[in-house]
């Protein structure tokens, strides 16, 4: 699929990574880009529709959806990430919000969106996973779990979607440079390297895209059991 020409929904947009897929969409030629966000008077970057949508909202997924009918890109971008393994205190209330949103979330937009999506020609789904889809970190072990959750939904989603042409884009990256990660020492990759990584790979044609090093070699490694060993960071 081309950005030239298409109209593009971005969930979180109004910052970080988000916002940097807007930029980009715009850049390289998009005819329109839909910057969703749960305050759109956050959305900023000129150009854009800001729209309201919180992915975890039945009644905003489905008012954008009735909106936006003419999209043909959707960036599934919303997520959270709270620190907080499995063991100490009790995990299952961080487990269930990041599951709300990292999944759920991922799910409702991709539902609310597959119809138009395969009426505007079939279009595309990149969906922002991570590194942690492959190991699980234990200071973002209930992270970790989710995107794991993530990165089958996705799959599953590029299955069901293949009959109507829809090509599905799973992102796996580590740590990437925004506000989000600024309490991690640890190696960075820019928003503007991620960014330009998967709008490469969608319009190469790939399903799945590896934006950094570290998630180049974790996915190279993975039938060796990589998973298996104690991971310090991402």
């Amino acid at each position: 699929m081309k950005l030239e020409g298409a109209v593009v929904l971005v969930t979180g947009a109004n910052r970080g990574l988000g916002l940097e897929f807007a930029r980009q969409a715009l850049a390289r030629g998009a005819a329109k880009v839909y910057a969703g966000a749960r305050d759109p008077s956050k959305v900023t970057l000129p150009g854009v529709i800001p729209v309201k949508l919180d992915v975890t909202d039945a009644a905003d997924v489905a008012a954008v959806a009735e909106q936006c009918t003419d999209v043909t890109l959707v960036v599934n971008n919303a997520g959270i990430a709270r620190l907080g393994g499995m063991i100490e205190g009790d995990p299952a209330p961080q487990l269930r919000e990041h599951f709300e949103t990292n999944v759920f979330g991922i799910l409702n937009v991709s539902r609310a969106f597959a119809g138009t999506l395969g009426a505007n020609g079939g279009g595309a789904l990149i969906n922002v996973l991570s590194l942690v889809s492959w190991l699980n970190v234990p200071i973002l072990g209930t992270y970790s779990v989710s995107k794991a959750a993530a990165w089958s939904l996705t799959n599953g989603l590029r299955h069901e979607l293949k009959k109507q042409g829809t090509q599905v884009v799973g992102l796996h990256v580590g740590f990437i440079d925004t506000d989000l990660t600024a309490g991690f020492d640890a190696p960075k990759v820019s928003t503007e390297h991620v960014v330009n990584q998967t709008y490469a790979g969608l319009e190469a044609g790939a399903d799945e895209v590896t934006a950094d090093d570290a998630s180049v070699h974790v996915k190279s490694v993975l039938s060796q059991g990589v998973y298996l060993a104690e991971v310090d960071g991402a």
